[in-house]
């Protein structure tokens, strides 16, 4: 039976990351089941979830300080489980575009959480706008929605709370 374990992993930024990380969990006979890499700035940051035998996992574990010297990589390993996920949520992702100042994420991410909803997957960035080069944000979150929850009144409550801060939003099914 397969165990579980998150692997984080974070290094500057260089050709052949992806190659050298994967290649060493795959000589561990370890597969991949899920992952998210980017670069931030200088740094590539990596989180994985990996599936294996117990006793790979072990000697994954064992191997760390080694893989960290070869690949100049930290890392972090944390064993997990599967997840439980409420079968009567429905996904949903949320969308928004603003100029970028401090708090976006803190706020939208307290909209939810005050609401019960959990965030599954968030992704943040910024970028030029065109003509002008004001920094602007972009945000994009998948969420669980608990199916009692009137999705009609949580994507009026959500415009208004971004309009309110001059956020523009979106609050769709994800397909």
């Amino acid at each position: 039976m397969s165990s579980l374990i998150v692997i984080s992993a974070i290094g500057s930024d260089r050709p052949g990351i992806v190659h050298a990380l994967t290649g060493a969990i795959l000589s561990r006979q370890g597969n991949i089941l899920d992952s998210r890499m980017t670069v931030l700035g200088g740094e590539f940051a990596v989180l994985m979830l990996v599936s294996a035998e117990e006793a790979a996992l072990t000697a994954l574990e064992q191997d760390r300080q080694t893989l960290e010297q070869q690949l100049e990589l930290t890392l972090t390993l944390k064993r997990t489980r599967q997840r439980q996920t409420n079968a009567r949520a429905l996904p949903y992702r949320a969308e928004v575009v603003a100029m970028d100042h401090p708090g976006i994420v803190h706020d939208i991410a307290n909209f939810f959480s005050d609401r019960g909803i959990n965030i599954d997957d968030l992704h943040t960035g910024t970028y030029a706008a065109p003509h002008t080069g004001t920094t602007m944000f972009n945000l994009h979150i998948t969420l669980s929605v608990p199916a009692e929850e009137s999705v009609s009144k949580l994507r009026d409550s959500f415009i208004d709370f971004c309009e309110a801060r001059n956020l523009d939003a979106t609050l769709l099914p994800h397909r």
